[in-house]
């Protein structure tokens, strides 16, 4: 049929990762220099030749199976912020967890492959596949005949218009160990806070960084007689259409509250933050502090849940 595409037309854009020793080779110019380094430390330096060479062996299974396949193009995790996906392509991600959590947010619908390279290493909660599955992947994922699960996603949308999404959590306050100043509004309270910053989670983000807040949180409660021992902290669904915000620090002044520091974000139920910071204010999503948006004095945030949601085959 005209304009239609087949199953091995559609493109496969394969997302990799440098490996730590990829990382200290670039840093320090040779492999050397680099293992001088880490045994000069008292570090193992095979570990980081052992990593290395697992995912250079699941590389190349995969671009085997992309060779037999047709249509691929291979992308490095640090061009995803500027590479433009088609709405017809297959994504797949070649481990670990971060690297399918930081793909995801820049897709639009798009069907996301998680391969774990290297399964003894990597736990792999969103890689349910090897490489060595993916030639037998494919079709169904082309085909639209394999299932998905369903991930939502946050999305920080700034006043000046500039948008940024997350799968795990946004963060919003300082760079570096500054206070965060701010005005944070949700339903019909408004307060300003001194804090060291909040985090907004999603459902597949509330097993993480936010578990790890509340759970300190109860456990102080609990010591000073204030908590339930029986209360327990219980994350959210990957699908579920809400979000969770935490204060984290929240410091009472003369002048700022912290009583609005923990609550859900519905989908119409937006929650605002509007900065007060004068030069160091920051909005980065999923750990990847190196991608952010500029959050300083005036500038206000609109977060949500998405209305794009992440399609995790599985």
């Amino acid at each position: 049929m005209s304009g239609a595409v087949g199953l091995g037309d559609r493109r496969v854009v394969l997302v990799t990762r440098r490996t730590r020793l990829d990382q200290l080779i670039a840093r320090y110019n040779t492999l050397g220099q680099a293992k001088f380094y880490v045994e000069h430390l008292g570090a193992d330096f095979t570990d980081y030749l052992k990593e290395s060479e697992a995912y250079a062996a699941s590389l190349r299974v995969t671009v085997q199976a992309l060779q037999t396949w047709g249509r691929y193009q291979i992308v490095d995790r640090s061009l995803l912020a500027n590479f433009v996906f088609a709405p017809t392509d297959i994504v797949v991600a070649l481990g670990q967890d971060g690297l399918v959590a930081n793909t995801m947010k820049y897709l639009e619908g798009q069907p996301l492959v998680g391969l774990n390279p290297e399964p003894s290493r990597w736990d792999g909660v969103l890689l349910p596949f090897r490489p060595d599955d993916l030639g037998a992947v494919l079709p169904g994922v082309a085909a639209d005949q394999r299932d998905t699960r369903s991930v939502t996603m946050a999305e920080a949308r700034l006043s000046d218009g500039q948008v940024l999404r997350a799968v795990n959590d946004l963060f919003i306050g300082p760079r570096g160990h500054t206070s965060a100043l701010y005005d944070l509004s949700h339903g019909s309270k408004t307060e300003f806070q001194s804090s060291s910053g909040l985090i907004v989670s999603t459902g597949l983000g509330s097993t993480a960084w936010l578990k790890s807040i509340v759970t300190g949180s109860l456990a102080i409660a609990r010591t000073l007689g204030t908590q339930s021992s029986e209360e327990v902290y219980q994350p959210m669904p990957w699908e579920e259409r809400a979000l969770v915000f935490a204060v984290r620090e929240p410091f009472p002044t003369r002048t700022a509250q912290a009583t609005l520091v923990y609550g859900r974000v519905q989908v119409g139920e937006p929650l605002k933050v509007r900065s007060r910071m004068s030069d160091n204010g920051i909005i980065f999503s999923d750990g990847m502090e190196a991608d952010y948006l500029q959050f300083t004095a005036g500038m206000e945030a609109t977060i949500e849940p998405s209305v794009t949601t992440g399609q995790l085959v599985i």
